[in-house]
């Protein structure tokens, strides 16, 4: 009996395939899914019938893949997974082939696998809606298109075509499908799209119905893979993913060879080809690594697992107005992202000058978003209307929410959280945007310190997904659970963490830059460590991302540090990387801001490293690069753990999350505690050991790690 489909014959003697998995609200690509699609196949080869049509009852077409499925799959059943892939394309290549005409009637959402489905139609029908997304995203989750993807898709549109949805997961919508040759029709809504489908049905059962690649005199779009131009494309388009990835990502390579390597041979070997590097990459450890934190991490924090459960349980209701003191940088864009998801912003600065400077940020941004099309004007002015820039603090008097975003200076940020408090409503939460002053010390300053949170955005605070959500210590589960619902409403994702010096973002992004820098100190080559960053995967190196938050900011966040542990009798700790910093600060370069620091910033050229570094320190060392890779990765990851261990993290899937989203931990790992679960927990304690006896204690393992490693277990939510 079929589980995930039904079959439904008409009064045209057109056949209904339709889509409907009994135990989730979308379809996806599982074992149920499968086996149906066999038996349906089967059945169909018995029966006359003068078309096909492909629907779902779902809001969404289908979902794709099923990754629970792919997460658990070893390399030794790797010969039972690749016949499963090869049955399932053998289904869909009957399908094609059976001479009938076959409808994909595309109601909603189709990624993955289910895109690969409506490939395999010979007619495409999609309801035009902001709801439909068309696409394959596999290559995010360190996969490839499995379900024939990498075969049609290039004999759709042609190699170089095709390259962005594969290479990229590029997602379309209707109207950009129909125009790209993707889909043949757009229609307005579920009447239409079934009329349309018998239509086209009725219009050509009376011939053979075949795909484009598989008529006589067929040829690939743009030609195959000799063609000389795309021989030429395929000469430096190795060498251009290399660039991107640093052979971090292997499934964009893998990608590039299936398209390649399939554009060579006949289409069932292309298909074949294509099921042998999809088993390859699904039992690999870096789709594991991805698919862990950005699927099932992801989905999980989104839907609030890091809540305790009295937080959980907390009704929260949409913020309709928002205050943000201080319209710098920062302030400005966390206004912007704020009012382009639907908030009202009251923008308050000492000057009213300063405030509509800060709104500016705003402007600036939809102008660039309305020269790409991304916009129309009417939207865009409905979106800057939600700002009112003011120096007043009475224009506060009716915000439910107050987020603090001044100078990393505690007497300026409890004195302006006294003023602003004077004039909120009794049940306003207030929220400091601190990256490092302790939430239960600034809420001193509160009248009600149980409304009192930390909301850590990053920058800039429009584009950047993660907002670290900081608990005092009176922070009410209420306050928690209203200002975690915040977050998500203005399309962010929150992680949940406890109080301390840092939190767990900047603490460890701080051992990040603070590794970085120290290493020109032992007389490192700057280029060197900045390459040696990008071949570990970060997106940025410590010297350049340093440049970006500034070296002033963090002699200012070292300061506060030290005022701060010398109230409370505490030695404050040194680095190597502190006698870097205040040498550039005395040299006058501070950073990006001002023109200038570890890297130069010519006028219209692209940034090169400052040649003064040679003189000021000289790269007399020479230390492999596997160390400068390892240095970076493990100060990180050490860190992190001690957060976990310490309770500042609450969550492995918070920590992975945060890691990759907040601050740049490469995403071929999964995260920061994902990498030393792939690491092996034994080998990563031996390599902290010898990191530790070479560059200094801070690499030395904490206890957590050696009784994890011990007793053989890893770092889960669920040990």
């Amino acid at each position: 009996m079929m589980k995930s489909i039904r079959l439904e014959k008409d009064n045209h003697k057109i056949v209904h395939l339709i889509m409907d998995n009994p135990n989730a609200s979308a379809n996806v690509m599982d074992r149920d899914f499968t086996d149906s699609l066999s038996e349906a196949v089967e059945q169909l080869k018995q029966q006359d019938f003068t078309g096909i049509i492909i629907r779902s009852t779902k809001n969404t077409f289908f979902a794709g893949g099923d990754l629970k499925s792919l997460y658990s799959a070893q390399i030794e059943e790797a010969g039972p997974f690749f016949d499963s892939c090869e049955l399932l394309k053998a289904n869909l290549r009957w399908l094609e082939t059976q001479g009938k005409p076959v409808v994909a009637a595309i109601n909603g959402a189709a990624l993955g696998g289910g895109w690969e489905i409506a490939l395999s139609c010979h007619h495409r029908i999609v309801i035009d809606s902001q709801a439909v997304k068309l696409g394959l995203p596999e290559v995010t989750l360190g996969l490839l298109p499995g379900g024939g993807g990498c075969v049609r898709m290039p004999r759709l549109l042609g190699i170089q075509e095709s390259l962005p949805y594969l290479l990229e997961g590029k997602q379309i919508r209707p109207q950009q499908a129909l125009k790209a040759g993707l889909v043949h029709q757009v229609v307005v809504d579920g009447d239409e799209l079934l009329n349309q489908a018998v239509i086209f049905i009725q219009k050509n059962s009376q011939q053979a119905t075949l795909q484009p690649w598989d008529k006589p005199g067929y040829r690939m779009p743009g030609g195959d893979a000799r063609n000389p131009k795309n021989a030429q494309l395929l000469m430096i388009a190795p060498a251009m993913l290399e660039k991107k990835t640093k052979g971090c990502l292997p499934a964009p390579e893998v990608i590039m060879a299936t398209v390649v390597e399939g554009a060579q041979v006949d289409f069932e070997t292309a298909t074949r080809i294509e099921s042998r590097h999809f088993v390859t990459l699904a039992c690999g450890q870096v789709a594991k690594n991805m698919i862990g934190t950005f699927w099932f991490a992801l989905n999980e924090v989104k839907a609030g697992a890091s809540l305790p459960p009295a937080a959980q349980n907390q009704q929260t209701s949409p913020i309709q107005k928002v205050g943000i003191l201080g319209a710098g940088m920062m302030g400005a864009a966390i206004a912007y992202a704020c009012a382009d998801k639907g908030v009202d912003v009251v923008l308050k600065d000492v000057t009213l000058e300063a405030a509509i400077k800060g709104k500016q940020y705003a402007e600036t941004a939809l102008q660039k978003r309305q020269q790409k099309g991304r916009i129309n004007e009417a939207k865009a002015l409905q979106i800057l209307s939600r700002i009112l820039p003011t120096e007043s603090n009475t224009d506060l008097s009716d915000c439910e929410l107050i987020i603090e975003a001044v100078f990393e200076d505690r007497e300026l940020k409890g004195a302006v959280t006294r003023e602003a408090e004077s004039q909120l409503p009794q049940d306003a939460i207030f929220a400091s945007n601190t990256s490092t002053l302790p939430i239960t010390g600034l809420a001193q300053a509160s009248q009600r310190p149980q409304q009192f949170i930390g909301l850590h955005f990053f920058s800039p605070a429009d584009k950047m997904p993660l907002v670290e959500i900081i608990c005092g210590e009176q922070t009410s589960d209420k306050t928690l659970a209203q200002a975690f619902a915040f977050v998500l409403q203005i399309g962010k994702t929150p992680i949940v963490v406890n109080d301390s010096r840092g939190f767990f973002t900047s603490r460890v992004f701080g051992c990040f830059t603070n590794e970085g820098i120290g290493m020109l100190n032992e007389g490192i080559s700057p280029a060197t460590l900045e390459n040696a960053a990008a071949l570990a995967g970060f997106p940025v190196g410590p010297l350049a991302v340093s440049d970006e938050v500034s070296l002033t900011l963090m002699s200012r966040i070292r300061q506060q540090t030290i005022n701060d542990l010398q109230r409370e009798g505490k030695p404050a700790p040194t680095h190597s990387a502190d006698a870097v910093i205040d040498r550039m600060l005395e040299l006058g370069r501070a950073g990006k801001a001002i023109g200038g620091g570890f890297y130069t910033y010519p006028e219209g050229g692209k940034k090169h490293l400052w040649t003064g570094l040679q003189g000021e320190f000289s790269a007399k060392n020479s230390v492999p690069v596997l160390d400068i890779k390892e240095r970076l990765l493990f100060i990180m990851a050490l860190e992190t753990l001690r957060c976990y261990q310490e309770e500042v993290l609450r969550s492995v899937r918070d920590a992975n999350i945060g890691s990759i989203f907040g601050i740049g931990f490469p995403p071929w790992t999964g995260g920061a505690l994902q990498y030393i679960n792939q690491f092996g927990l034994e080998k990563f304690v031996r390599r902290a050991q010898q990191l530790a006896e070479s560059y200094g204690d801070r690499f030395t393992p904490p206890d957590i790690l050696l009784n994890l490693a011990e007793t053989r277990q890893i770092l889960s939510d669920n040990s």
